[in-house]
């Protein structure tokens, strides 16, 4: 086969495959939940594994522990945060109130006066970026409720999810044994290369920033709710949830916890400095102790790049498209990766030259740099 045809019947396959995915978003959410959870106990199960327990007995003690934990959260967890967002978001014109009042009290003379003379209505702008943001709060999860768990519903969310887990996991090392037999034997090397990438990528982001995420919401809802802040364990919580975005659940959670913390604790200026000591904590474990050993330099995903798969997924395959947009985007960069190196090396780039040594300085270093750390 040609090289032309070579890449024509990739590109057929992988417009197939999008068109599919397409058709099919209706209904994949409990599939890909399920195997986004297999690829992130596989390590358990190898573990497992190790010490001499069969796989299918591995498989069958992960799958309970896991579905313990999930009916726990379900039962215990979900209703107490559910109940603290209520209150928040009924609370939050009172806190708006406050937080004018306070700022009205300690904002200087010539500040007050120039809000003033331009006319603007603090209090009001305040509730109606918040009475915005509620709203589209509430039409993004309306959406989530009436698309695709219209047809997969909540139930068969859970029922489904744990069922396709334990099969995958069961199998995921004999499926990757016959899905290595079927690579084209000429290519099969460079497939597999591209592929350790990949799952160094993923597992970097599946298993690396998602147990960072459980454990900066653990943090968080546990400090701010010895700090005796109100609604703490729902906005630690969140804040841990909205890591998996950079910045997000810094911004979003200390914002949102420093705002609630003048209004309940004001002129105490020592709570209000825990509270925000709290999220400085969080930030300086995760960039320094968490993210460094559980994430490294391995998903290699500009944190612009992260956002636009976000949306552009999103807005292609709806809720599904938010999980699939993490994974997909380390897919590509890979890809990426790969095709311009082999750009760098070819007569397309070199021109007339032969050889990498004719390459500039600067492209011929990167190059030299190993994968994990041309990722960074």
């Amino acid at each position: 086969m040609t090289l032309q045809r070579q890449i024509g019947f990739w590109i057929g396959a992988l417009l197939f495959a999008v068109l599919v995915l397409w058709l099919l978003s209706p209904i994949l959410l409990p599939f890909l939940a399920g195997l986004a959870l297999a690829y992130f106990l596989d390590p358990v199960a190898d573990w497992l594994e190790r010490r001499g327990l069969p796989r299918l007995a591995a498989t069958t003690v992960i799958l309970i522990a896991a579905v313990m934990v999930v009916v726990l959260a379900l039962v215990v967890l979900i209703p107490m945060v559910g109940n603290q967002l209520a209150r928040l978001a009924a609370d939050l014109p009172n806190m708006l109130k406050g937080v004018t009042v306070q700022f009205n009290q300690v904002a200087p003379q010539w500040l007050k006066e120039l809000i003033a003379s331009t006319g603007t209505d603090v209090q009001g702008n305040l509730s109606d970026i918040v009475s915005k943001g509620l709203t589209l709060f509430v039409t993004l999860f309306s959406s989530v409720i009436s698309g695709s768990m219209a047809v997969v519903n909540v139930v068969s969310l859970l029922i489904v999810t744990p069922i396709v887990a334990f099969y995958l996991l069961a199998d995921w090392d004999r499926m990757v044994a016959v899905i290595d037999g079927w690579l084209p034997r000429d290519h099969a090397e460079t497939i597999r290369a591209i592929f350790r990438d990949i799952d160094t990528s993923l597992a970097g982001f599946i298993r690396g920033q998602g147990t960072v995420c459980l454990l900066l919401g653990a943090f968080y809802a546990v400090g701010l709710s010895l700090a005796g802040l109100k609604f703490g364990l729902a906005i630690g919580i969140v804040a841990g949830a909205l890591t998996f975005i950079p910045y997000a659940g810094a911004l979003i959670g200390g914002v949102l916890a420093i705002g609630v913390a003048i209004f309940q604790f004001m002129p105490d200026y020592m709570s209000i400095l825990i509270v925000v000591g709290v999220f400085a904590l969080g930030q300086f474990i995760e960039g320094n102790i968490l993210s460094p050993k559980l994430v490294g330099g391995s998903i290699g995903l500009h944190p612009v790049w992260l956002m636009f798969a976000l949306f552009a997924f999103g807005y292609i395959f709806g809720f599904v498209g938010l999980l699939m947009a993490v994974p997909l985007a380390a897919v590509t960069g890979v890809l990426v990766r790969f095709a311009l190196a082999k750009y760098l090396h070819s007569r397309l780039y070199l021109g007339t030259a032969k050889g990498p040594e004719a390459l500039p300085p600067p492209a011929l270093a990167e190059l030299k740099k190993p994968a994990k750390r041309r990722a960074k």
